[in-house]
């Protein structure tokens, strides 16, 4: 059989030259294409450590057009613009007071967008809030939106974006420690029994925190019985770190329960604690807290 032609053999196919990735123009700001999330936002936004916020030179002037500037419509603005927050937060406190429920609305409104570096940036100045105002947060005027606060932080702290999830991590935390306790107590005990188990643990872990930092008057003053309830719900509940919140909450009420028992009597803080868990929560519960106490 006859050979062809080289010349008349098939071509050899050449690589199809690979097209350039169009440069596309940066979308408006206000109508960012989300299907490209953290290019623009990560690369535009700075996380800025609360040590590194610098006073302003002419605070007076700055702070009656934070608001105006947190209003706009271009994102990284706004992003510039909690971060000015925290600046007053930290150098400035007295000038945000007049503001500060406002303040608090724009930060709820901003951890519920879906840009992620809005939300982190919103979620910061949550904590420089925190620090700021402590116990002022929970008195009357701020009740409503502090509740929003609130839940929007424990749904971030549940949600699977890592440096979102940690970022309300520490702001929780930083509540904890600065937040009364009492009336933040309040405010965390109808989010233990939240529909959402993820939402839940993060509750009960803000429970243990601030259980754990109270004294036995304020124990006391809220209900060591309602105490011992909420931490025995919690120990058969569905995610692991909400059973191990309560396992501590429950070494914490056992501390500051037995603080004024005899030393010297052998079993003595065992036993009053035994017989206070038998008689106030229920059988498996009640088992279930005596030998979480006695394994320490």
């Amino acid at each position: 059989m006859a050979l062809r032609n080289i010349e008349n053999a098939l071509p050899i196919s050449q690589e199809r030259p690979k097209k350039l990735a169009k440069l596309s123009k940066q979308p408006e700001i206000g109508l960012n294409d989300e299907n490209n999330p953290v290019a623009v936002a990560e690369s535009t936004v700075e996380y800025v450590a609360s040590e590194n916020l610098k006073p302003f030179s002419d605070p007076e002037s700055s702070v009656q057009r934070l608001l105006e500037e947190l209003a706009s419509k271009d994102w990284i603005k706004v992003c510039d613009s909690l971060n000015n927050t925290r600046r007053f937060a930290i150098h400035h406190s007295s000038l945000l007071l007049p503001i500060l429920e406002k303040l608090i609305v724009v930060m709820v409104k901003a951890m519920k967008n879906p840009r992620s570096a809005l939300c982190k940036t919103s979620i910061m100045t949550c904590s420089d809030i925190f620090t700021a105002y402590g116990e002022k947060l929970l008195e009357g005027p701020h009740l409503k939106s502090m509740d929003d606060l609130l839940l929007q932080l424990l749904m971030k702290a549940s949600q699977d974006k890592k440096f979102v999830c940690e970022e309300a991590e520490k702001a929780l935390n930083t509540m904890v420690n600065s937040v009364a306790r009492l009336p933040l107590l309040r405010k965390l005990q109808s989010y233990v029994r939240h529909s959402n188990p993820r939402v839940r643990a993060k509750a009960a872990v803000s429970t243990s925190n601030c259980v754990s930092k109270m004294e036995v008057n304020e124990m006391e003053e809220f209900g060591m019985i309602l105490l011992a309830q909420m931490a025995a719900d919690q120990l058969s509940d569905k995610l692991p770190e909400a059973r191990e919140a309560a396992r501590s909450m429950v070494n914490s009420l056992f501390e500051k329960f037995t603080w004024n028992e005899e030393e010297d009597e052998e079993g003595s803080k065992q036993e009053a604690w035994k017989k206070f868990c038998e008689k106030n929560v229920t059988g498996l519960n009640a088992q279930a807290m005596i030998k979480i106490v006695a394994s320490q």
